[in-house]
């Protein structure tokens, strides 16, 4: 009896000891937590590109290899287009705080009697919207969307050099984690309690994600932003630069999607009198975003990813809330996170759990 209770002891200070230096080393490494998701989740996706290296030289030349393309696929874009992002984002928010677009808003109305059908339908209802309503809410959106992307954009270009040094500091980690990424995984497995094929679901899963938000989304994005940017600028509509940036965002989500852009454009178009711009614009959206949506995405991702429509749109957009424009990462990862081990749950453990009920 008391060398079991010796032996409990001895656990329970060990695991006070262990958790006491996790919860430390969480401490220092948290500072670089966006650092290292991020490498994860690059690192993932580029594996199959390190593997086609690794097959006709040595791991630590094909790892070098791919983070030189890493470089130049990722680091040089974004570099290159957050100034222009940064000052068309403030002119928009400036635009937006100032009395232009009221008036130009203002304007439009007045010349399209638009506002006074919609009431005339509206009476039915017993609702009615006023011009100054309909002002305020369309500046407050684009004072907010400006600003939140200026913000976004310029604490990235005001510090080119952190910038750099935590782009260098993700190749780092994706160097290390392209050569010894299967030994991290087995180290972390191995410390877990839970069953190796509940580690591995887990893992996969995170894999899977990773890889529809950086291919599946990140390229469907990039597609609908240039293309929708390229039309922009050519049926002369300002900031085509940013309103490109913004679809790639807006993109990501479900449900909305670059419509939030491109329908209003359409109604701005007509209430121009440019009708036929005003329809080529709503056909073009119902067939860019339907390619992607329905075949661009579904051929490149698979059925791998199984999450609800509604629960990717709210998961993103707290993750924007919380995390910044990296939320547009991190949300899904966490309702990943969760479903999967909801799943685990269902499949090993409320039978338990309903036994010891019963």
């Amino acid at each position: 009896m008391q060398n079991r209770t010796s032996r409990d002891t001895i656990l329970w200070f060990f695991l006070a000891i262990f958790l006491a230096s996790i919860f430390m080393l969480g401490r220092l490494l948290w500072p670089f937590v966006s650092i290292i998701v991020l490498a994860s989740v690059v690192a993932g996706v580029f594996n199959p590109v390190y593997s086609f290296f690794n097959r006709k030289i040595n791991s630590s030349c094909a790892s070098f290899i791919t983070c030189i393309l890493v470089f130049f696929i990722l680091f040089v874009p974004i570099s290159f287009f957050v100034s222009i992002l940064s000052k068309e984002a403030y002119d928009l928010y400036l635009t937006a705080k100032s009395a232009v677009l009221s008036d130009q808003i203002k304007s439009l109305l007045e010349s399209s009697r638009i506002l006074e059908k919609a009431n005339l339908l509206l009476s039915n209802f017993k609702v009615e919207v006023t011009g100054v309503e309909f002002n305020k809410a369309i500046s407050q959106i684009g004072k907010t969307v400006g600003f939140f992307l200026y913000e976004q954009a310029s604490s990235i270009a005001s510090n080119a050099l952190k910038l750099l040094i935590n782009f260098f500091l993700m190749l780092l980690v994706i160097y290390f984690l392209l050569i010894d990424g299967d030994k991290l995984v087995s180290f972390i497995t191995d410390l877990s309690p839970l069953p190796g094929e509940q580690d591995e679901k887990l893992i996969q899963k995170f894999k899977d994600m990773g890889g529809a938000i950086l291919i599946g989304n990140g390229l469907g994005g990039l597609i609908q932003g240039v293309l929708g940017g390229i039309v922009f600028m050519l049926f002369d509509l300002k900031s085509p630069f940013l309103w490109g940036v913004i679809m790639s965002l807006l993109a990501f989500l479900p449900i909305a999607g670059i419509g939030v852009v491109f329908i209003p454009a359409a109604i701005y178009l007509f209430l121009n009198e440019r009708i036929a711009a005003s329809i080529f614009f709503v056909i073009f959206y119902i067939i860019l975003s339907g390619s992607i949506e329905y075949f661009f995405k579904p051929k490149l991702v698979g059925k791998r990813v199984k999450m609800h429509a509604l629960l990717v749109f709210f998961s993103i957009i707290g993750g924007l809330e919380l995390f910044g424009i990296l939320g547009i990462i991190y949300g899904p990862l966490v309702a990943t996170a969760f479903l999967t081990l909801t799943d685990i749950y269902h499949l090993n453990y409320q039978r338990l759990v309903d036994d010891d009920k019963n």
